[in-house]
C-alpha cells in the first residue's frame, strides 16, 4: 500500500501544526523544512504524544529522561525558529496506540492551534525499513493524527466536551506525511542544513554517541539525488494531500 501522488502545495498557509511521537522525531525528518516555512512566515507549532522516556544510550536516570528530553526538543525547535511546544500527558513512550483518547487530545490541539496544514508522521507502514520510519509510536500518531484531522476536528458532534472548553471545530485543509512509502515531494533544505545540524545536536541524549553531521547529510543527499536535484543538494521527502 501506498500514497497517492502528492497535491499541489498550498499557497497561503499562515498556520502549520507538527504532530509527532517522540521528541526529535520532527527534526530528524523535517527540521530544514520547517525552517524554510518558519522564513516563509508561517507560525508553527510543535505537538508531541510523548516525553520520550523510553529514549537515550547511557546510563541516565529514566526519571530524569522525560524532562531532558522535553528540554532538549524545545532547544531544536528554538534553532529552526519555533516557539511554541506542546506535549501530551498520559502516553508512556513505546506504547502508543491510536485510541480515542489520542485523537481527543490531538483534535483538542488541532482546535486551539487551528492550523491550515499539518506535518505527522506516516500511518502506512514501510516494509523495507522496519526501524525508524515503522516505529509503532510513529505509525500509531500517524493514524490517530489522521483521524482527528478527519473526522473528528471539523465534527462539531466529536469530543463533544471540547465544545464545552470552547474549542470550536476546525478544517486542516492540508496534510504533509514524513516517513511514509514513496514520497514524492521534495523539499531543498541546503540553505537551511545547518539550522537542522543544531536542531539534531540539540537532542543529546540521542545524538551525541555519533558524528550525526556526516550520517544526516548522506541521508538528505539521498533524498535529493532521487528527486533528481542538481548535485550537492540536500532535501527532505514528504507525501502532501488535500483534505478539502
Amino acid at each position: 500500500m501506498t500514497f497517492p501522488a502528492s497535491a499541489p502545495v498550498l499557497s497561503d498557509v499562515v498556520r502549520a501544526l507538527a504532530v509527532f511521537a517522540h521528541p526529535d522525531d520532527v527534526d530528524f525528518g523535517c527540521a530544514g523544512t520547517i525552517a524554510g516555512w518558519v522564513d516563509e512566515g508561517i507560525e508553527v507549532a510543535y505537538l508531541l504524544a510523548t516525553r520520550g522516556d523510553s529514549g537515550g544510550f547511557d546510563d541516565t536516570d529514566r526519571a530524569e529522561m522525560p524532562r531532558l528530553r522535553a528540554a532538549e526538543q524545545r532547544a531544536a525547535a528554538a534553532a529552526v525558529g519555533v516557539r511554541q511546544v506542546e506535549f501530551l500527558d498520559g502516553y508512556p513512550d513505546g506504547t502508543l496506540a491510536p485510541t480515542l483518547a489520542l485523537r481527543r487530545d490531538i483534535t483538542a490541539a488541532i482546535r486551539r492551534f487551528r492550523p491550515d496544514r499539518v506535518l505527522t508522521s506516516s500511518p502506512l507502514r514501510r516494509w523495507e525499513q522496519l526501524t525508524g520510519p515503522s516505529h509503532p509510536d510513529h505509525l500509531a500518531v500517524g493514524e490517530a493524527t489522521t483521524c482527528a484531522i478527519y473526522p473528528d476536528a471539523r465534527n462539531r458532534f466529536a469530543h463533544p466536551e471540547l465544545l464545552a472548553e470552547g474549542l470550536e471545530p476546525w478544517v486542516v485543509r492540508e496534510v504533509w506525511y514524513a516517513g511514509g512509502p514513496g514520497p514524492d515531494h521534495a523539499v531543498d533544505v541546503t540553505d537551511r542544513f545547518d539550522r537542522k545540524l543544531a536542531a539534531l545536536r540539540a537532542h543529546r541524549s540521542q545524538t551525541a554517541h555519533f558524528d550525526v553531521e556526516p550520517w544526516i547529510r548522506d541521508r538528505l543527499t539521498t533524498v535529493a539525488d532521487t528527486a533528481g536535484l542538481p548535485p550537492g543538494r540536500l532535501a527532505e521527502a514528504f507525501t502532501v494531500l488535500r483534505t478539502e
